[in-house]
């Protein structure tokens, strides 16, 4: 948090967007409510719609009560939120919007600092992210031409493009109005505790560090996983898909957290430098290596959602083995397995180390029963285990694998913060360690063009819904 209370003023694209029913609203309240926001503030909500102030609080108060149930937990308190809250409607493709846009950011009596301190946050469809840009831009708002001084910072919500072409369209785009060190490229993954928490374990803990490389580590699996299909996102996911949708951005960021260097300090240039280089190092995927390397499938009945083509050649599950060519990971099979409709919603990182040299305990195929794991479950719960194998009890000499485990809600009596919470803190106080450079962005689309340029319009395996999709036996 900054050391002097800051004002300042949020500009929210997407007012009736379902991320700001969701999550923004009540975090946002949450934050104000325990203190985080000490100084003035606006929350100036931008939509096409036409709403009074008052009639926007009122949808804003409902909106957290259906999602949000318990969060409003006093009502003088929310009140004085409410008077913070703003709507303007704005046509986004029109110019002059953006300047009456800008004429009530700047109409501001007795709190110094709001017209001059300005987050602008994009939760809207990704194609609209360039057209909003350029007429902020225009409209004399963008982060280059700041007339009160001050700072001004943006938050794309992903994806960032559909592709590499695009996303550097869009880096350029944005670019043209505000400088890196403005931008903040949001992946809510990143703002997860156990995510945050893969640093400290590796780089505090003498015991795990020395054997986090090649020589002791035989594999790692990745998998985001959910037990419910696309609802009512079809228009959208029958154009992009589970490799563009989760593999592009959550778990090649989870990839690049667990295979990262040592930063040479914790700043977020240090910490994002080592991830852009995990993913610098990615081998690609082509044609030649892609049966051994990909298997993508589709649920029973996807076919038959709402908005998707009753031909639809579009994954919705995905299982990619990649390699890291490097010094520590050359020939370490991380295997990123995801998927809707799956046997259960569970998102973690098993890292499986190498058999002993020698098995006394039972012939050599058992070592895969008992070898040793440390397993980071990211969500529903968050916690961290460690497997090894124990005699099992009596006269013969029989092993099984057994665990230690780390629960965060055990462990800690204090309630953690939500990722959008810190996220958001982190984007007013200027630190952009969790959320995702340029250089990544592109890097990322690279190795995912990579895949589906291999792919050429296979026909994704069938599953049955509630299954672990269809079979994943990859060589690499």
């Amino acid at each position: 948090m900054q050391d002097e209370p800051v004002n300042f003023t949020m500009v929210l694209f997407g007012a009736n967007s379902d991320l700001a029913a969701r999550k923004l609203y009540p975090s946002f309240y949450q934050l104000a409510r325990w203190g985080h926001l000490s100084g003035a503030y606006r929350i100036i909500a931008v939509g096409r719609g036409d709403l009074s102030h008052e009639a926007f609080r009122t949808q804003v108060r409902e909106k957290i009560l259906l999602f949000s149930p318990g969060t409003i937990d006093d009502e003088e308190h929310f009140a004085s939120f409410c008077l913070r809250l703003f709507y303007v409607q704005v046509d986004l493709e029109k110019i002059e919007d953006y300047h009456s846009l800008q004429r009530e950011i700047m109409h501001v009596s007795g709190e110094p600092g709001l017209c001059s301190h300005l987050l602008f946050y994009l939760s809207t469809p990704p194609a609209l992210a360039p057209v909003i840009v350029r007429n902020l831009r225009e409209a004399g708002l963008g982060g280059k031409n700041m007339e009160c001084g001050g700072w001004r910072k943006i938050v794309v919500e992903k994806p960032y493009g559909t592709d590499l072409h695009s996303a550097r369209e869009l880096n350029t785009e944005i670019g043209s109005a505000f400088s890196e060190e403005q931008i903040f490229r949001i992946d809510h993954y990143l703002g997860k505790e156990t995510v945050q928490n893969i640093l400290v374990f590796r780089f505090s803990n003498g015991i795990f560090e020395p054997l986090w490389n090649r020589n002791h580590i035989a594999r790692v699996d990745i998998t985001i996983a959910e037990n419910f299909g696309i609802r009512d996102r079809g228009a959208f996911y029958d154009q992009t898909g589970l490799l563009r949708d989760i593999v592009q951005n959550h778990g090649l960021q989870l990839l690049a957290s667990v295979a990262m260097e040592p930063p040479v300090d914790l700043s977020a240039d240090a910490v994002r430098d080592e991830k852009s280089k995990v993913l610098r190092s990615i081998r690609r995927i082509t044609s030649r290596t892609i049966e051994q390397s990909v298997v993508i499938g589709q649920y029973d009945g996807y076919r038959s959602e709402r908005h998707v083509a009753a031909d639809s050649r579009t994954e919705t599950f995905a299982a990619v083995n990649f390699f890291v060519d490097n010094w520590r990971w050359k020939g370490v099979p991380f295997l990123i397995r995801a998927g809707k409709n799956l046997a259960e919603t569970v998102t973690e990182i098993v890292i499986t180390f190498a058999c002993p040299p020698q098995n006394f305990f039972g012939p050599a195929e058992s070592c895969s029963y008992t070898a040793n794991q440390v397993i980071l479950r990211i969500q529903p719960e968050e916690t961290i285990a460690i497997r090894f194998g124990a005699k099992r009890p009596g006269e013969s000499v029989i092993t099984d694998p057994v665990y230690m485990k780390f629960d965060y809600r055990g462990s800690f009596s204090q309630p953690g913060m939500t990722p959008y919470h810190r996220l958001l803190l982190d984007a007013l106080d200027g630190d952009q360690m969790n959320f995702i450079r340029q250089d990544s962005v592109e890097y990322s689309w690279a190795i995912i063009d990579a895949i589906r340029d291999a792919l050429s319009g296979r026909v994704p395996d069938s599953y049955s819904v509630g299954s672990w999709g269809p079979p994943t036996d990859l060589q690499g």
